[in-house]
């Protein structure tokens, strides 16, 4: 049985949604992104190239950033409100796109010591790749009724999300350490929606979808492919077509024929560079990994969590309330407490 300090991965959540974020746990995070990087198992491999921390986190940031800014820009500045057929394009690029990269880098030189049969396949990939499916699209969708800023603090809610399914399922055993930092985020949480002035139900309840369907994927990992190493970007060679294939089949149920046609009005060449940028922060994302400590690269988290809180507020005029700014400082206390020594 894995224990509670086996979660230490990368995750870009901001949601694909930059949402596919991307951050280190000892569990593991997401911000948030495709349309968020793709969260992925931190896995050190062989071949894996490696950057100084001081030359890839700021990139990472940026990128980080960007993709959860732009993902914002598109649903609703450019009223392009389609997230599934986002998320499904997103991850048809980064399917293509990491087939590329195999065949013209050393970027996927991983994926040669990772063998999917079709056992393997059926019972892990798939299963895991319709959660992942459903945590990018629940994700996406929550951009269409709450702030960037709000969904971020939200987002913070993961790693108790973790914990409480691992609890339920006796993957692993509750301490009183970690019982603080539960009811540390949980209470910073709060804080933060009580203090929300936009707060929306419906973008509440999507996002805590999310949150669930996240921490049961990572989870879902943990337990399926225990020991099976894929870093960011061998891991999306695996999962992008699955779950592009599933989005796909959704999209008709969901939004029909209309962002097809949307798509002339926005403008081809929005979408080509958002699902580019969102690419590029999956390629980051594998020299981020080897890039520092997991100290390092928590606080790289916070800061850029952060950050976007900050840009939301300048570049969106979304309004933060006093009571938000201490809820939120509570559960980054408790974020970080967890991802440094909660599973020690």
């Amino acid at each position: 049985m894995p224990s509670s300090k086996d979660y230490e991965k990368v995750h870009s959540s901001e949601d694909q949604n930059g949402s596919e974020m991307l951050e280190v746990h000892d569990e593991k995070t997401s911000n948030d992104p495709l349309p968020s990087p793709v969260t992925a198992q931190a896995a050190r491999s062989v071949n894996k190239p490696k950057l100084s921390a001081a030359a890839i986190i700021p990139v990472w940031i940026v990128l980080s950033s960007t993709v959860i800014i732009y993902n914002n820009y598109v649903y609703n500045s450019l009223q392009f409100r389609f997230p599934v057929f986002l998320v499904t394009w997103h991850l048809t690029f980064a399917a293509i796109g990491t087939r590329v990269l195999q065949r013209t880098t050393h970027l996927l030189d991983g994926a040669k010591d990772v063998h999917i049969s079709k056992e393997l396949f059926v019972r892990s990939i798939l299963p895991i790749g319709l959660l992942f499916s459903a945590s990018l699209i629940s994700s996406n969708t929550a951009y269409l009724y709450l702030s960037v800023a709000y969904i971020q603090m939200l987002k913070a809610f993961v790693p108790v999300a973790i914990l409480l399914i691992s609890w339920i399922f006796r993957i692993a055993e509750p301490s009183k350490k970690l019982a603080v930092i539960v009811i540390m985020i949980s209470s910073g949480v709060a804080l933060a929606s009580q203090g929300e002035l936009k707060f929306n139900l419906i973008g509440f309840l999507t996002q805590a979808a999310a949150v669930v369907f996240e921490a049961s994927r990572l989870v879902m990992i943990q337990i399926l492919l225990h020991g099976l190493k894929m870093d960011p970007l061998v891991s999306l060679h695996y999962y992008a077509p699955v779950c592009a294939i599933i989005n796909l089949a959704v999209l008709p149920l969901t939004e029909g024929l209309a962002p097809f046609y949307e798509v002339l009005r926005v403008g081809p060449w929005i979408l080509l560079s958002n699902a580019a940028v969102a690419f590029m922060l999956n390629v980051a994302a594998v020299f981020l990994v080897g890039a520092g400590s997991g100290l390092v690269l928590t606080l790289a988290g916070v800061f850029k969590d952060i950050l976007l809180i900050t840009g939301s507020v300048l570049i969106f005029g979304t309004p933060i309330t006093p009571l938000q700014v201490l809820g939120y400082s509570v559960a980054l206390g408790g974020l970080v407490l967890y991802k440094t020594s909660g599973s020690k």
